[in-house]
């Protein structure tokens, strides 16, 4: 590769990360990924780091069929926190499900192989493949988005999802077409995260 077509590459490829944002749940419509380009999206989060490649990391896709169940046991695990919740907030958290085309779990495993490979790497490591999951909808005309909640720490909800001891829900991965955006937010500058030790 000349240096011209490396400059050119690496222009290309900045602007097109520098491009991508987060749409809510909410702002992603059918149609989503269909099962090649879904194939591709995980080939792509496969290519995340993977100290020892143990894939401490799994997508558990939500079909539309389940989609009433998680939304069952979003509600339950708000009951479960705060027992006086109005039926609104209850609804609002079973609707929390019936969001965007593609819906997933991230989840992690802190268990899976080498025992000395730390959480917080394995959940970098998750992050690197959800990174390159997002960066590759976006080239794909996708938008994508990221929630979490404390629904994700319930004892019920992980009963729910059949989680292991040692798996943790990190969040959820929704994926889809853009109706709407909100403005677009500045990134921050480089001197607001970095320093020299």
């Amino acid at each position: 590769m000349s240096e011209a077509e490396k400059e050119t590459t690496i222009q290309l490829a900045s602007q097109w990360i520098a491009s991508r944002q987060t749409v809510l749940p909410k702002r992603l419509v059918a149609p989503g990924p269909d099962a090649a380009e879904l194939e591709q999206l995980f080939r792509a989060a496969a290519d995340a780091p993977d100290h020892d490649l143990i894939n401490p990391w799994r997508f558990l896709i939500i079909p539309e069929h389940r989609r009433a169940d998680l939304g069952a046991l979003f509600a339950q695990a708000l009951l479960e926190r705060d027992a006086s919740a109005s039926n609104d907030q209850v609804a609002q958290a079973r609707d929390k499900a019936l969001r965007a085309p593609l819906l997933m779990l991230l989840i992690v495993d802190e268990a899976k192989g080498d025992a000395d490979i730390d959480l917080n790497e394995r959940v970098l490591s998750a992050g690197c493949a959800v990174q390159n999951f997002m960066l590759l909808a976006h080239a794909m005309g996708y938008g994508s988005g990221l929630t979490s909640g404390k629904a994700l720490k319930a004892d019920s909800f992980r009963a729910g999802l059949g989680l292991g001891a040692s798996e943790h829900a990190i969040c959820c991965l929704s994926v889809g077409t853009v109706s709407s955006r909100k403005p677009f937010k500045p990134r921050p500058e480089v001197s607001q995260f970095t320093r020299i030790w």
